[in-house]
């Protein structure tokens, strides 16, 4: 009997000990009685983007979990603000999706504001391409701009395929949009100069304005909002424009015959980060690692053609459906990544150039 109990205890004591090592070599597991009180604020983009979350990612994970999420819309790219909760320790958000430049911003030339996430061991994480992945962000959507032009303008003629199709007002006449900021804008210029895509960085800024000094005279509007180009496809007041491709698809799905080219579409990605020093970090990985599940991000087709990170997404996607996302293999081949270091490091003197050209 003494044998028996001893083995009994030794047995109770080696499971005690191992469960105290499984819990330090394994990643923490959330519950809804261990997450009971946890919260989660994530800043979004707003608009579709906050409704189609919600459906699929934050409303899902607070039933998985226990972890209530709650979205909030903030401006563009807010480093400043989230310069602002890290420094003071006040955290209004505990994570944001923002782009790659922003993350560069965020962790380079001193202080770092952001956490390294630390999850490229998970296994649905690791399946992300390394062009959509840094160590301060997990890739979830990618956003490009296009050309698009309105099918009714070019009714038996040759309609534009091309940002050197763009720049031909010669033998592609009709009213032309370019927006009004040297980025993207830069790129384009040196495309339609003949600049191939794996060249334009570091961008030729001198070839660039030289180029623009050709489309000048024939650019009808120089916009500045996504509303504006929307409205614009929408009416007709311009049969060509490059523009974001969600403002494009807007308008289609308002009926307007509109047509987006792909070719040589300039691309980068927004991820998830997570806020240096937020109390909260843990509960943000489960978040980014439950978001980043391929059937999950299919799901977002159903509110906006979304730029999938997960190849795999694209199984769970019809076809037709599949077409019009950023990300499917035949967009995404013949595009630009936004080079977000270049940016970084130039754009301050660029804009100023750009700005000083377009007052001439």
């Amino acid at each position: 009997m003494k044998r028996t109990s001893y083995n009994a205890s030794r047995r109770s004591a080696l499971k005690t000990a191992a469960a105290g090592v499984a819990a330090l070599a394994m990643p923490m597991i959330w519950t809804p009685s261990r997450a009971a009180s946890k919260r989660i604020v994530v800043r979004d983009d707003g608009g579709i983007y906050s409704k189609a979350y919600g459906a699929v990612f934050y409303k899902p994970f607070t039933e998985a979990t226990g972890i209530q999420v709650v979205g909030v819309q903030a401006n563009a790219e807010p480093t400043a603000q989230i310069r602002s909760m890290v420094d003071t320790g006040n955290y209004t958000w505990d994570m944001a999706k923002i782009s790659q430049p922003a993350i560069l911003m965020l962790t380079e030339g001193g202080k770092v504001y952001l956490e390294k996430h630390g999850l490229e061991s998970d296994p649905v994480v690791a399946t992300i391409p390394k062009q959509y992945m840094s160590p301060y962000g997990v890739g979830n959507n990618v956003y490009t701009t296009v050309l698009a032009y309105r099918t009714d303008a070019f009714k038996g003629r040759r309609a534009p395929a091309s940002w050197a199709d763009f720049w031909d007002v010669k033998n592609i006449p009709g009213r032309r949009g370019l927006r009004k900021h040297p980025f993207d804008t830069i790129e384009e210029a040196l495309m339609a100069d003949g600049v191939p895509t794996d060249k334009v960085y570091p961008c030729d800024i001198d070839r660039a304005l030289a180029s623009l000094d050709k489309i000048k005279p024939s650019v009808d509007v120089w916009w500045n909002t996504g509303a504006q180009v929307e409205q614009m496809l929408g009416s007709g007041e311009v049969d060509m424009i490059a523009t974001w491709v969600s403002r494009a698809q807007s308008a289609i799905a308002n009926g307007a015959p509109v047509q987006i080219v792909w070719d040589q579409n300039i691309w980068g990605c927004d991820n998830w980060s997570i806020l240096k020093g937020t109390p909260n970090a843990d509960a943000c990985r489960e978040f980014i690692k439950f978001a980043s599940d391929p059937k999950r991000q299919a799901a977002l087709v159903e509110y906006f053609a979304a730029g999938v990170t997960q190849p795999a997404a694209f199984d769970f996607i019809k076809a037709d459906v599949a077409r019009n996302c950023p990300t499917h293999p035949d967009n995404i081949k013949t595009g630009l990544h936004i080079n977000a270091a270049y940016w970084l490091d130039k754009q301050r003197d660029v804009l100023e150039r750009f700005n000083g050209w377009v007052l001439k």
